[in-house]
């Protein structure tokens, strides 16, 4: 839900890393427009509004975040896996449910796999309400594990 914005400002002058980001827009940070793109063009923000659900989310997705990072043909993925865009989550207004989860993962993988050898790695961001955090992270898990 919130922009990865300690993230975009370490890889705003290093054209050897790119960094890609769905969230609710306007909220806290306050950054992550679509403008905000990096000395190099290796920034790519697909802001969504309060409200917005799995088929924004997906459409972000595969409109503007997989292409570019198939373009830029990474040699490893890293996911910053953020939880608080589930429909339950306290502090936003994104609707997202488990399947999201999983199948934004699966998608990462598919790309992972044919663009740098299946490398992935996965870091918990965050989630506040505990039961949609422990079914959305097991649906992530699960989606790694190939489940």
């Amino acid at each position: 839900v919130h922009h990865g914005n300690g993230t975009q400002d370490i890889v705003w002058r290093d054209s050897s890393i790119m960094y890609c980001s769905t969230h609710e827009m306007p909220l806290y940070p306050g950054t992550g427009a679509p403008s905000e793109c990096g000395e190099h063009n290796n920034i790519v923000n697909a802001p969504l509004s309060s409200g917005n659900g799995s088929d924004d989310f997906r459409d972000a997705f595969e409109t503007v975040i997989l292409p570019r990072i198939d373009r830029f043909g990474p040699d490893l993925i890293v996911i910053s896996a953020g939880f608080d865009a589930h429909w339950r989550d306290p502090l936003a207004g994104l609707n997202l449910t488990e399947a999201d989860f999983a199948w934004a993962t699966k998608k990462l993988m598919d790309l992972a796999d044919g663009r740098c050898g299946g490398r992935i790695v996965s870091l918990l961001e965050g989630g506040y309400d505990l039961d949609a955090l422990s079914k959305s992270v097991a649906a992530h898990v699960d989606a790694l594990m190939g489940h």
